[in-house]
């Protein structure tokens, strides 16, 4: 396997300030260490403190308060007394990949067994295409249910709509200046939507469909918490902040998952070598999310539904394993495309704020990947691409100081599609239009970044002497730490620094990109792991300030407090 070894860029760390006396006293209730945590996340008052650390959404969660709902559910109930041929189109992410299972489980509950479309990354792109419109109606398609994908597809839907179909779409992206022409819309982000969460992923919209479907027709038989796993592995595998509404689905979803009792999932996590008991939000982000994405970004996703909808073991079994294989290439193609990249911009002027790169070398299905990962190296939104013919099809990733959604919405003009995230977008251009996109684009982060410090802030908790650090505090820092979970997008982990720490040992792992290390502080001797920091080893210090979060090492039946490093500085005399 080719490794990418590179530094990441020096970080500005920003130490939380320790709580005040009268809010210390206000969570008097709250061990100490859990109180500063709290502290730090904006959780002030016992009311706040149990809404964060409860199970139940500070947030009202009447899906009807969606505009859009009521009528998608009328569409619904007219289709299904009418017996009507049910389509569910979804994405080929894992967000759209566990919305299609979790509404093709619903319609199947319901007696009807609708039809599930995930597009051919490779042959179709992102979203609603106009043969696949033509293809469902021939073939039958009455109405059309769009999970993760569809607010931006006006001519797709409205080409629907021309061959009779009836189309509700449910997507979780930013809208364009139009509305799609559909029968019903769910998207909390149009305008004037009075849903007071607007964070929710595809998959969280896809359940709030369902849930109010069970409060207009009420079916003691029928457990909507079964679906919270496929809530809970859409939301984090898409990034999605977890907060408010989300927090508590993935929480709930979480502790689902501890007893699985979807094959397929139990599956996954024996390839994965993951303890179901030990579940966290981590797993579903680096572990279970990837190998469902591999599916859709290495052949189709078509597996990944499958897998997710399994009730067979042995079928399970081996969907589980195809999985873990084609993730392992995924990780191995990125790989090449970083290198690729990162050799073009070693040449490319070092003061271009976006990094730019496409080419027909590139798998179109992991350069957004690619493009993450590069973000990660240079502070920098990136562009990956991958040229088909005259079009060149390509993911983006930013920086919080950079919307890049929004940047694109002022390039349209020169594109053929996109639509994204402030963080993350897609785009599709025409190679003829491709330098004056650059361009265009160059000048609009020139200008939104002017005077502005793009070193990377990293935001630490709480600064321990680990030199001062005794045994018996360890398990009162994990119990704290753990009752922050489900930690993520916008509820990072508790991170933590420590100064002057000797290095006792180091070497490099995974064939060298990754740094182990042997701690040292006073009497305190702490195993960490520095994960993509392998390049570090030929010039580290004997000493060091260290950024890390505290984890439990689980390796041969042995379980061992971990550092997880984040950062390492050279101290400063």
């Amino acid at each position: 396997m080719t490794v990418i070894k590179h530094t990441t860029p020096k970080k500005r760390w920003v130490i939380a300030p320790l709580i005040p006396n009268d809010v210390k006293n206000t969570l008097r209730d709250y061990p100490p260490f859990l109180r500063q945590l709290l502290f730090n996340r904006g959780v002030t008052t016992p009311e706040l403190a149990q809404a964060y650390l409860g199970i139940d959404s500070p947030t009202p969660t009447d899906p009807f308060l969606m505009i859009g709902m009521r009528e998608a559910i009328a569409v619904i109930e007219q289709a299904l007394q009418a017996g009507k041929n049910i389509t569910i189109y979804g994405d080929y992410d894992t967000d759209g990949v566990t919305a299609s299972s979790l509404l093709f489980e619903f319609f199947s509950q319901l007696g009807h067994e609708p039809r599930v479309y995930i597009p051919n990354r490779f042959d179709e792109g992102y979203g609603l295409n106009l043969d696949a419109i033509e293809l469902l109606a021939a073939e039958g398609t009455q109405l059309l249910i769009t999970v993760d994908c569809g607010i931006r597809s006006l001519e797709e839907v409205q080409r629907a709509k021309d061959l009779g179909l009836r189309v509700i779409i449910t997507d979780h992206h930013q809208p364009g200046d139009q509305l799609p022409q559909a029968d019903a819309v769910i998207n909390p982000h149009q305008p004037a939507d009075p849903y007071p969460y607007k964070e929710l992923a595809g998959v969280g919209l896809a359940f709030k469909l369902a849930e109010a479907w069970f409060h207009t027709h009420p079916n003691p038989a029928v457990d909507l918490n079964h679906w919270l796993d496929l809530v809970a592995i859409g939301t984090v595998a898409d990034v999605a902040p977890l907060t408010g509404e989300n927090r508590s689905l993935v929480k709930r979803g979480l502790a689902l998952m501890r007893q699985p009792q979807r094959q397929g999932l139990f599956s996954l996590a024996q390839v994965a070598s993951i303890n179901p008991a030990k579940f966290n939000a981590g797993h579903l982000g680096f572990a279970i999310g990837p190998r469902l994405n591999a599916a859709g970004r290495m052949e189709s996703a078509l597996d990944a539904f499958r897998l997710l909808t399994s009730q067979d073991v042995f079928e399970a079994g081996w969907l589980a394993q195809q999985l873990d294989s084609l993730n392992s290439s995924r990780k191995e193609i990125t790989n090449q495309i970083i290198e690729s990249t990162m050799l073009s911009i070693a040449e490319q002027d070092p003061d271009v704020p976006i990094l730019f790169s496409a080419s027909p070398e590139y798998n179109a299905g992991v350069v957004g990947l690619a493009a993450g990962r590069l973000t990660e190296a240079y502070y920098k939104p990136a562009i990956i691409g991958s040229v088909e013919g005259d079009l060149i099809k390509a993911s983006c990733r930013s920086i919080p100081e950079f919307d890049i959604n929004h940047a694109l919405n002022q390039c349209s003009d020169l594109l053929v599609r996109h639509g994204g995230h402030p963080m993350a977008a897609g785009l599709t251009v025409r190679a003829e239009n491709a330098q004056a996109f650059q361009e265009r684009l160059n000048h609009i982060a020139r200008e939104s970044l002017k005077g502005l410090d793009l070193t990377p802030a990293l935001h630490i908790d709480y600064e321990i002497a680990l030199e001062k650090l005794q045994a018996e505090h360890f398990p009162g820092i994990l119990d704290a730490v753990d009752q922050l979970e489900p930690t993520g997008a916008s509820n990072p982990s508790a991170l933590f620094c420590s100064r002057n720490c000797r290095v006792l040992r180091a070497n490099a792992v995974g064939k060298g990109e990754h740094l182990k290390l042997l701690i040292g502080a006073g009497s305190n001797q702490l195993e960490a792991i520095a994960f993509r920091q392998g390049a570090l080893l030929e010039n580290l210090p004997d000493y060091v300030d260290i950024a890390y979060t505290f984890e439990i090492n689980e390796f041969n039946g042995r379980s061992t407090m971990q550092l997880n490093v984040r950062d390492i500085q050279p101290v400063v005399a």
